[in-house]
């Protein structure tokens, strides 16, 4: 007999049983209302033609809806390990919030990571370890065109915007950035006043949107850009070309879910839809952005300006480096953002199957510009799933000058990785905007958490460096860190990430072999 069977049998003995009881007594109401509304909540679920499940199984059948709602939960509590999570492992949240909270950071009895797996990764120690005294070193960003150089700690906040993150998640991000005296990156949804309020170094953003710098019509305007570039807590502009959650899409906040306050600080209309274009209409070739990159710097009056990009086709970002050459014109940084994705919700085809992950990445970014002459002139942001020292440590060895972290900031604040930013139901007030929940974040207590992270992390990345032998994160090198391939086989990043000669794809007898196809492709008068 199936349930539903069973469900109709029930109903029909329940029906009959009150009919009974009816003719007994007045117990007969109470069994009414304890059975009535599960009989019409079975005839609903008979009834309806939504759901097979609850037509097949009536009542019983949303449970199975109930345990899938806490399914995320469940696991994350109970059925997951220490390093088995994802995207990221309780081991590191766990990290975050003690390093966050001022709590002992330590870690008894040894390593949890099997350490023989393949995939394991070390950092190789000196006999002879440095006692590092500066637990504050900083990083120059600013070419020979820059005129106001910005001096950048190794660990920053990465790009998230007013409207994906509440208001009170924003200021105390920013405010956690005074405190330690580091860097916030705005996010392509423009600078809100909640950036501004506690005079944290700001990173301003410009998407393909223009927010806070755009005409009526969505072009980039000089004049606006000008204005907000002038301010004092503006320390680098970042042109974003894409970024690692959604490479090659746009975006688009519907009109019913933009406020006029968010109208106001994206300078654009009210009762329209807010598009992000896939492309940028102020440059369509290398050369135009580099022209671009200039511009935006004379009307900065010499700050930093770079840009960010999810590294996909190779040919591309070559084209780019041959207009530095053909130009003269380099950025000051390059941020190199993970196709592993970020904070930013996206299509799951996106996020899953697009993109180079990010040490891929960064290994061809930091061999593109030592081979065309351009590395000592630009600097490197590595992004994507940074929350621990090592990681620092490892993305420097690859050829990063400094990393942004946003998950890892998130986690700071106190993000519980419910994965529900998209929904605007997230349990902790961080990613909504609903006022009831983001009340709950009082700013003061979650800047502090923000900017512990962040300087005990420095302090653990300068301690490794230290005992690597080395006077600073400067020194780093592939060399110094191990991966154990496979079974026995142990190999350095130096022999799994050779580095190409200097200079090498400026002449055409010296390109490496497998560079030769992608420099053909390249052209720095198109994409």
């Amino acid at each position: 007999m199936t349930i539903r069977q069973h469900f109709v049998t029930f109903m029909f003995t329940s029906l009959i049983l009150v009919a009974l009881l009816s003719l007994l007594s007045t117990a007969w109401l109470w069994v009414l209302v304890i059975l009535a509304p599960i009989i019409l909540i079975g005839l609903y679920d008979m009834l309806q033609t939504k759901q097979s499940i609850r037509r097949l199984y009536p009542v019983f059948g949303r449970f199975r809806y109930l345990l899938e709602s806490i399914r995320p939960e469940i696991q994350q509590y109970f059925v997951e390990s220490d390093t088995s999570g994802t995207p990221v492992p309780r081991e590191f949240r766990s990290l975050i919030y003690q390093r966050s909270k001022g709590d002992r950071d330590t870690r008894p009895f040894g390593t949890i990571f099997d350490t023989n797996r393949a995939g394991y990764e070390w950092v190789n120690h000196s006999m002879q370890p440095k006692h590092l005294t500066d637990l504050d070193p900083r990083v120059k960003f600013g070419g020979p065109d820059c005129l106001q150089p910005y001096m950048a700690s190794p660990l920053n906040i990465s790009a998230m915007s007013y409207g994906a993150l509440s208001k009170n998640a924003i200021m105390a991000l920013n405010k956690g950035a005074k405190i330690g005296g580091f860097s916030h990156n705005t996010g392509e949804g423009s600078m809100s006043p909640y950036h501004l309020e506690h005079g944290g170094d700001i990173i301003w953003q410009i998407g393909t949107g223009y927010f806070g710098c755009r005409d009526a019509v969505g072009n980039f305007n000089p004049e606006t850009f000008k204005k907000n570039a002038s301010n004092d807590v503006v320390k680098m502009i970042e042109i974003k070309m894409s970024q690692g959650a959604k490479p090659g899409h746009g975006g688009i906040l519907p009109a019913a879910k933009l406020t006029e306050e968010i109208a106001l600080i994206r300078h654009v209309p009210m009762g329209e839809d807010v598009v992000s274009p896939p492309s940028h209409s102020a440059f369509s070739t290398p050369t135009e952005l580099l022209h671009f990159v200039k511009q935006l710097r004379e009307l900065s009056a010499g700050k930093p300006i770079g840009f960010k990009l999810c590294i996909g086709r190779r040919d591309e970002f070559l084209a780019i480096c041959k207009a530095m050459i053909e130009t003269g014109i380099t950025p000051d940084f390059i941020t190199v953002d993970g196709g592993e994705g970020g904070t930013g919700a996206a299509p799951t085809e996106m996020t899953n199957s697009v993109g180079t992950p990010i040490r891929d990445a960064l290994v061809f970014v930091n061999n593109a510009l030592i081979g065309f002459g351009l590395r000592n002139k630009i600097r490197i942001i590595a992004s994507g799933k940074m929350f621990s020292a090592f990681h620092i440590l490892r993305a420097i060895a690859l050829g990063a000058d400094t990393v942004n972290s946003a998950r890892g900031m998130m986690l700071s604040l106190g993000c519980i990785q419910a994965r529900t930013c998209n929904s605007d139901h997230c349990p902790t007030g961080i990613a909504t905007q609903n006022p009831s929940r983001n009340k709950a974040i009082v700013v003061t207590d979650k800047a502090q958490r923000v900017a512990n992270f962040q300087r005990e992390t420095v302090t653990n990345l300068v301690e490794l460096v230290g005992a690597a032998g080395l006077n600073g994160i400067h020194e780093l090198k592939p060399k110094h860190i191990n991966r154990r391939v496979q079974g026995t086989d142990v190999k350095n990043y130096a022999q799994l990430y050779p580095t190409i000669a200097e200079n090498a794809l400026l002449d055409e007898a010296t390109i490496p072999e497998d560079w030769r196809y992608d420099m053909q492709e390249a052209k720095a008068s198109s994409w």
